[in-house]
């Protein structure tokens, strides 16, 4: 059995124990309990969350946890807890792995565990941890990092990410599919995937631009003119590329290039399909155009994105 201790502080931020429930649906889809998750605190007192939510801890003691989740909170962004650090310095010791949740990460920072590792944090506070522990490489737009026995996760839903590949690590990717199937999550993120969603950066504001991106993402594997997306829309070409533009700050053609992109890098993550599958299924048409595209806009071919995937669940 793996013993999860989630680290938590006055004024923690609740929805950082969103990840909790991974460990418990992977216990019910397995039949057994393959975790055992408590919650600590200095004093193991009742404790409040920022957002008032109030929850019951243990105290630090001499347990020794196969895994040590902190969460995050502004509380924690000046400084955590001596307390907190001290437990944290001393567990790594014994922990198989040691982890932040969000903003998680300072306190890991102060307890100097991410001196000369690779780390992120959520995209907000990304700029401010790099200027503050300069021993750090911040890759600000990524989901979870993975750097040997230290994990650390994006925002807070990000952390449901980092429990999942939790789970896919220790058990397989058939039981985190299934964990993730429970929480009703479309597919577990893979750590290099950005923090940013091109439909979120979109944001149409009616619901004739928003049935049009709907279309557009079911059907990349379809060549998608502006007369085409324009009659989903039931307006001229002209009217339509306005509106779209308009309402999204974005041409159609590069909105639907974005759409391509981030389903294209969910794929090489996921990393079942060949490159030339993967063009063709997100509208690419071939590999070469899709490299293309790729290295304009990540900086990086697909081989290497790919390659950083596997790697980073290999550790």
């Amino acid at each position: 059995m793996i013993t999860v201790a989630f680290v938590v502080f006055d004024g923690f931020q609740s929805m950082a124990l969103a990840a909790m429930p991974v460990f418990e649906y992977a216990n019910f889809s397995a039949g057994e309990t393959l975790y055992d998750v408590r919650v600590l605190s200095e004093g193991g007192r009742l404790l409040r969350a920022s957002g008032g939510l109030c929850v019951g801890t243990e105290a630090f003691d001499e347990r020794v946890f196969d895994t040590v989740i902190v969460v995050g909170g502004d509380a924690i962004l000046e400084q955590a807890p001596e307390a907190v650090l001290d437990y944290l310095r001393a567990g790594v010791k014994t922990a198989r792995r040691t982890a932040s949740i969000c903003s998680g990460a300072f306190v890991l920072a102060q307890a100097g565990l991410l001196e000369g590792k690779r780390a992120t944090t959520h995209w907000a506070y990304a700029r401010q941890l790099q200027e503050r522990f300069a021993g750090i490489n911040v890759e600000a737009d990524r989901i979870y990092v993975i750097d040997g026995s230290i994990w650390t996760s994006a925002g807070m839903t990000a952390g449901i990410d980092l429990a999942l590949a939790m789970v896919e690590k220790d058990h397989g990717a058939d039981l985190a599919r299934s964990v993730a199937q429970k929480l009703v999550m479309y597919h577990r993120r893979a750590g290099g995937q950005s923090q940013h969603s091109a439909l979120l950066e979109l944001e149409p504001k009616s619901d004739r631009i928003q049935s049009v991106l709907t279309y557009a993402r079911e059907h990349l594997d379809q060549v998608l003119s502006v007369e085409q997306l324009a009659e989903v829309a039931r307006l001229s070409p002209r009217q339509f590329s306005r509106a779209f533009r308009a309402e999204t700050g974005q041409s159609p053609a590069k909105a639907i290039e974005n759409l391509r992109l981030e389903t294209a890098r969910q794929m090489l993550e996921r990393g079942r399909l060949s490159l030339d599958q993967i063009a063709l299924a997100t509208g690419f048409s071939d590999r070469r155009r899709m490299r293309e595209a790729f290295l304009r806009t990540f900086g990086q071919p697909p081989q290497v994105i790919r390659r950083s995937a596997r790697s980073e669940m290999s550790m």
